[in-house]
């Protein structure tokens, strides 16, 4: 099959590439980024006039819904919704029924994926059984089987000295371990400590809970040189702790979620179950620096943060309410209004969502490592196509999504996509 796309802007933010030209695709394969050759005969040819040619996106935070969710959400209605939001590469956390914590588990779970030809799935591993914070899972194994990290997803870890564990064992192999700071006692409230959590009578989480988990991970970090990724940072003594630590030289990234990034606690509104997220939303100083550390990259990658919830789930009074939000068809819209908002340049903005994702995997990605999240010539033909100058309205029950419930409702929003290619196959067209 070999697949010619024209006349597109074609931006690649690893290596700086933006130009108008062609590129033409073989056998799943990037062959050239500077137009056809003579002896180029296309088989399909898509014309990306006016349209931004740029690398799949990569998300770092997707829940599937399987294995054990199968009523908020599947592979087949998740992985369309992806490939139509532009993303070819998701990575799942371990918090599935069962967990992630046995080989068999992911192998299934990486197989049923394959077969779809969509979007590609890397599954984090449980970091310890069951995720209930006492042993330690086969790391060695559960990599083997495909993981390409390892995480406790919501779960945080009581005994502190089953994570120095943890990192010493990772740190070994080289594995990198995903946590999501976050104080096991101090973070079991339902909004962001403050004076609207506080007039709506809600429990609150405050940023301690978020910078003490983060001084403890530091720490374990220091002594054992172990490379961790944290997920969905919410707070500007969070974003200032991190950049310490990157400063320092420790092994650390981290991530922010499009919900964090443009939405405030005071967006809760009168109890607005669509609102109930976790991380919860925070003050707007703390949006405020969440914004200024993705763009000077202190935070190095914009995630989705997608949680299919069930209708009967979020019909429930807010505090009651599943947390959680559907996100994939809207990770790059919500990237290009952030540019937009910021006064930041679009390839800039792109970074965020496929070449600096693509970094935080590193060497996990095996062979793809070279090419995910870039435009080079040989590499994997993941590329999305999108119209900047789209706007359209978050019509939620429009979505591809089992979970439907989006905060970012009736909003405007701009940039569309009109094709996703995953292995140089068209996984999804825009209609005409």
């Amino acid at each position: 099959m070999k697949l010619l796309i024209k006349n597109g802007r074609v931006i690649d933010p690893a290596t700086g590439l933006d130009q108008i030209g062609d590129v033409c695709i073989a056998a799943g394969r990037i062959v050239s980024l500077h137009g056809s050759t003579a002896d180029f005969a296309p088989n399909k040819t898509l014309d990306a006039t006016g349209c931004i040619v740029a690398p799949g996106l990569i998300d770092l935070s997707v829940r599937l819904g399987e294995p054990g969710h199968e009523h908020e959400g599947m592979l087949e209605s998740e992985l369309a919704a992806a490939v139509a939001g532009g993303v070819t590469s998701v990575v799942c956390p371990p918090d599935t029924d069962p967990v992630l914590d046995e080989p068999g588990l992911v192998e299934m779970l990486k197989f049923r994926a394959e077969k779809l030809h969509q979007s590609r799935v890397f599954p984090l591993g449980a970091l310890t059984r069951a995720l209930k914070g006492d042993a330690l899972t086969e790391m060695v194994e559960l990599t083997e089987a495909g993981c390409v990290g390892f995480s406790q997803a919501e779960v945080p870890l009581a005994n502190t000295q089953v994570l120095l564990r943890a990192l010493q064992y990772a740190a070994t192999f080289g594995y990198t371990v995903w946590l999501r700071p976050q104080e096991l006692h101090l973070g079991k409230g339902v909004a962001a400590s403050g004076a609207l959590a506080t007039r709506l009578g809600l429990s609150g989480v405050s940023v301690a809970a978020e910078t003490i988990a983060l001084h403890t991970i530091f720490e374990l970090v220091r002594a054992t040189g172990a490379r961790v990724h944290l997920c969905r940072i919410s707070s500007a003594a969070g974003v200032a702790l991190v950049g310490k630590a990157k400063a320092e030289g420790l092994g650390v990234t981290c991530d922010v979620s499009i919900n964090s990034l443009h939405l405030t606690d005071v967006d809760i509104g009168y109890f607005d179950s669509r609102m109930r997220l976790n991380p919860p939303l925070r003050q707007q100083r703390d949006r405020d620096a969440l914004r200024a550390g993705l763009a000077d990259g202190t935070i190095d990658a914009l995630v989705s943060d997608h949680t299919p919830v069930g209708e009967d789930e979020k019909a429930l009074p807010f505090a009651e309410s599943e947390p959680g939000a559907t996100g994939l068809e809207l990770l790059l819209s919500l990237a290009c209004k952030w540019a937009q908002d910021s006064g930041i340049a679009l390839p800039r903005a792109l970074a965020a969502i496929t070449s600096q994702p693509a970094g935080v995997l590193g060497s996990a990605l095996g062979a793809m490592a070279a090419s995910s999240g870039r435009l080079v010539t040989g590499g994997a033909a993941d590329i999305c196509i999108f119209d900047p100058h789209a706007v359209w309205t978050v019509e939620p029950a429009a979505l591809r999504s089992q979970g439907r419930h989006t905060p970012f409702g009736g909003y405007e929003l701009p940039g569309r996509v009109r094709a996703t290619l995953v292995g140089g196959q068209l996984a999804y067209q825009a209609a005409a």
